[in-house]
C-alpha cells in the first residue's frame, strides 16, 4: 500500500487502528496528488489522467458495457424494477419507481487484500 501524507484515515496512530476502523474517503484530488509527487506527473496532466478514467468508466456505463479491472473488480449496470414502499414519517405506502442502477463486485485479489488487512498500513 502507498504511505499518506495525511496519515491514516481512521485519524489515529497506525498502529491503533483498528481491525474493521472507518477510514474517510480517497478523493479523486488525492489519486491527481499521489501522480503528481510519486510519478512526476504535473498536476495539471494528474488531475487529467483521473478525470480521463473516470470519464472513461463513466461512458462504458452508459454504452451499457461491463468495466472489468483486473485485479480490482467489476462495475456492472443492473436494472431494478418498481416495488412498493412506505413513508417512515407518515406510513403512507409509495411507489418506488424503477430504475438503472450501478454495482460493484471486487475481484479476488482485492477482496484477499480486504480480508487479510490487519489495521497496519504496510508498504508493497
Amino acid at each position: 500500500m502507498r504511505k499518506r501524507a495525511s496519515g491514516p484515515r481512521c485519524g489515529v496512530d497506525p498502529s491503533s487502528c483498528a481491525k474493521g476502523a472507518i477510514m474517510g474517503a480517497l478523493t479523486k484530488a488525492e489519486l491527481a496528488e499521489h501522480l503528481h509527487t510519486e510519478l512526476g506527473f504535473s498536476k495539471r496532466e494528474a488531475k487529467y489522467m483521473v478525470e480521463t478514467f473516470f470519464e472513461e468508466i463513466r461512458g462504458c456505463l452508459r454504452e451499457n458495457e461491463q468495466v472489468k479491472l483486473s485485479g480490482f473488480g467489476n462495475f456492472d449496470l443492473r436494472d431494478k424494477r418498481e416495488r412498493p414502499g412506505r413513508n417512515p414519517k407518515t406510513g403512507e405506502e409509495i411507489p418506488i419507481s424503477a430504475r438503472r442502477v450501478v454495482t460493484f463486485r471486487p475481484g479476488q485479489k482485492l477482496k484477499a487484500k480486504v480480508e487479510s488487512f490487519d489495521g497496519e498500513l504496510q508498504e508493497d
